[in-house]
C-alpha cells in the first residue's frame, strides 16, 4: 500500500512493540478507546464545517470524513456488542490534548496548526492499524486493516488543506514541530493504555 509507505516516512516514529504487546493483552480497552477515538475523529470534523465555514472543498472533505468515522464508530461497537465488551466511560489519554498544547490562537494559523495535528492524528491511526493488525484474530485484523484506506486519505485531506490555508507559505516547519512532539507522545512513557497512548509504563 503505498499510502502506508508514505505514512511511515511521514511519521518520525513507529509504534513500539511494548504497545503492540499492551494492545493484544488488553483487547477489550483498545475497542472501548478506538470507539471513542472514531466518535471524537468525527465531532472534529463537524466543529470545522461550523467554525470555518466558506471553504466548499474543506466542508465536502470534512462531511464525508465525519459519515466515514461515524461509519467506523458503528463498526466498533457491534464488534463489541459481539464479543459481550461493555461501553463503559474511560478517560482520554494526554495525546490529543499534549499535542494541540502548541495550536497557535489566532487566524489563520489556528487554522493550519489544528488541520496538521488532524493529518498527524489520522496518519498514526493508520500506521497502528496497519502495525497491530497482524497479531490479532482473523476476524478483527480483517476490520482494521479495511481501515487502512481511509485513514490514509484522511491523513491527506487534512495536509492538502492545511498546505492550501497556508495560501503559499511553507507549513513544513510546523507539521516538523507536530511531528517530534507526537514522537515523544508516542515513545514516552504513560500511566494508562489507550489507543494513542504511549509506551505502558512498567508497575
Amino acid at each position: 500500500m503505498n499510502e502506508l509507505n508514505e505514512i511511515l516516512e511521514f511519521l518520525h516514529c513507529e509504534t513500539p512493540d511494548a504497545w503492540i504487546e499492551a494492545a493484544v493483552a488488553n483487547q477489550a480497552l483498545l475497542l472501548l478507546d478506538h470507539a471513542n477515538c472514531e466518535k471524537k475523529a468525527a465531532s472534529t470534523a463537524l466543529t470545522l464545517m461550523y467554525r470555518y465555514v466558506g471553504d466548499f472543498d474543506m466542508m465536502h472533505k470534512m462531511s464525508r470524513l465525519a459519515r466515514e468515522e461515524l461509519r467506523h464508530y458503528e463498526q466498533v461497537m457491534d464488534i463489541m456488542q459481539k464479543r459481550g465488551v461493555p461501553y463503559d466511560q474511560i478517560t482520554p489519554c494526554r495525546y490529543a490534548s499534549e499535542l494541540r498544547k502548541p495550536v497557535r490562537t489566532h487566524e489563520p494559523a489556528r487554522y493550519i496548526d489544528t488541520l496538521i495535528v488532524g493529518a498527524i492524528i489520522e496518519a498514526r491511526s493508520c500506521e497502528r492499524f496497519a502495525k497491530l493488525a497482524p497479531h490479532l484474530d482473523e476476524d478483527l485484523q480483517r476490520f482494521y486493516l479495511s481501515l487502512l484506506k481511509s485513514e490514509a486519505r484522511h491523513y491527506q485531506d487534512y495536509l492538502l488543506l492545511a498546505s492550501r490555508a497556508a495560501e503559499g507559505e511553507d507549513i513544513g516547519e510546523r507539521v516538523q514541530l507536530f511531528l517530534a512532539l507526537e514522537k515523544t507522545l508516542i515513545e514516552s512513557p504513560d500511566t494508562e493504555f489507550r489507543f494513542h497512548s504511549g509506551v505502558p509504563q512498567e508497575a
